[in-house]
């Protein structure tokens, strides 16, 4: 009698029928496409790209917007023409648009000021009005935030997180998902996130169910202003609750637990998981607050009116690389955030995160919807929610119980459970530990975990 190891006895009855999969076997936790994924981006595109977007000379919000060749509308345009270039290669693949409202009476930007942002949008073949976004900044300055004419490359910040939204979409948009991917170029990051602002609230109004946002802001440089240099990590930033929770919701957080399991934070620790296993030579460092200490990125608009997003960037800044006038000083001290200081292998591994985040994202079924939970004083500890139907949920296989000590950062236990929408997680015991679950397809892609309650819901 031939022996057969437990995979492969999983794939012997796999090809029996959906049906033993289901009752006896969990998908496969590791997709292997998108090895294939991580593997097609290109530094060297990557390069390219930071060196076109450097090359407009700046590109601050309230720069010419005349120019073919120098300021924010020449470089606006350019994205768009780019996103364009992408979708022909696919046979149209990508909705390519801009996005636009007119800014006035704000500290940094008195005058009306058209603020423009390019979007392209691949739409998923089953699910194609749930989406996730990966976005970079179109925008750049340097000392003085008003300065809109002297030269303001923004090579790292954040030509970087622009060109690597540009690959993912050259990468991605070979392949087809379930749900739909938006590529995003913001504008007006510098001046208040008012392009962040204008898209939350034109994805509210037409009804997008964006259920993640990575924000990429800064992915190029591996040398800090404290002396370090690492290539092997990144941060990912996520608010611990809510933005937009409501009193009722924050009183029953307080008796159910959640504050450091938003959706954010579940998306960041989908993130970091990720790193683990596609990426190689990069640990994710999870920094449990919304931004660096008391500053602001692109994902914060889409956080206050309630859609999770994160910001993924290089762990080691250089002050001297950003917001700076392009200048040396009497001791020889060099200033600005030029080309030359960017590791344009970095940017890609970022990147390459990115794409691997994306595709499972956009190849996983539905989210779970109204999860709730309950154990009080027993033994067990019982979970629901809604199973969706349709073709949206075709490529559901069924459900993963997570579970882990309250103190833990990352989930420590799971169990797939199959295709319900009840499990009892037999004499683990409520008050000692937080739950979740997520949904998982056939190929094994599946969504961050999504915590009971108000506290840690992606939506419908």
């Amino acid at each position: 009698m031939t022996r057969i190891g437990i995979t492969g006895l999983a794939l012997v009855l796999a090809a029996c029928g959906s049906e033993a999969q289901e009752a006896r076997y969990a998908p496969p936790s590791e997709v292997l496409e998108v090895h294939d994924y991580v593997a097609a981006v290109s530094a060297d595109r990557i390069e390219a790209d930071i060196r076109r977007l450097a090359g407009f000379g700046t590109r601050h919000t309230l720069s010419d917007t005349e120019s073919d060749t120098r300021g924010v509308g020449a470089s606006t345009r350019w994205i768009y023409e780019e996103f364009e270039r992408i979708s022909a290669e696919c046979g149209g693949c990508l909705e390519v648009m801009y996005v636009s409202g007119t800014i006035f009476g704000q500290t940094r930007i008195p005058d009306p000021t058209d603020v423009v942002s390019v979007l392209a949008i691949q739409r998923g073949t089953l699910d194609p009005d749930r989406y996730v976004m990966m976005s970079g900044d179109i925008d750049s300055r340097i000392t003085d935030p008003l300065n809109s004419t002297d030269d303001s490359p923004g090579a790292n910040d954040n030509a970087s997180g622009m060109a690597g939204t540009i690959e993912a979409a050259r990468v991605l948009s070979q392949y087809e998902f379930p749900g739909s991917i938006i590529y995003a170029g913001l504008s007006g990051e510098e001046q208040g996130l008012f392009g962040g602002q204008i898209v939350a609230d034109h994805a509210l109004e037409n009804g997008w169910r964006i259920k993640a946002v990575l924000n990429n802001d800064m992915i190029g440089n591996i040398e800090g202003i404290d002396g370090v240099i690492n290539n092997t990590t990144a941060r990912v930033f996520s608010e611990g609750t809510r933005a937009n929770e409501t009193p009722q919701e924050a009183r029953l957080r307080r008796f159910t637990g959640g504050e450091v399991d938003s959706p954010s934070r579940n998306l960041a620790r989908f993130v970091d998981r990720t790193a683990d296993q596609y990426i190689s030579n990069l640990d994710v460092m999870m920094v449990y607050r919304l931004d660096r200490f008391r500053r602001g990125g692109h994902h914060r608009p889409f956080n206050d009116v309630g859609i999770p997003g994160v910001r993924i960037m290089e762990t080691h800044e250089h002050y001297d690389r950003q917001h700076q006038d392009i200048r040396t000083d009497e001791t020889g001290r060099v200033f600005g955030d030029t080309v030359d200081e960017v590791d344009f292998d970095h940017a890609a591994k970022l990147t390459s995160l990115n794409v691997a985040v994306l595709a499972q994202i956009a190849g996983a079924p539905p989210f779970p919807a109204n999860v709730e939970i309950e154990g009080a004083v027993s033994p067990d500890t019982t979970l629901r929610w809604t199973v969706p139907d349709g073709e949206a949920a075709e490529n559901l296989a069924g459900y993963r119980v997570y579970w882990r000590l309250t103190d833990a950062p990352q989930w420590t236990h799971s169990r797939f459970v199959g295709l319900t929408g009840e499990y009892v997680v037999e004499n683990i015991v409520i008050d000692n530990y937080y739950f979740g679950v997520s949904a998982v397809a056939h190929d094994g892609s599946e969504t961050p975990v999504v915590f009971p309650g108000p506290a840690g819901s992606f939506g419908e």
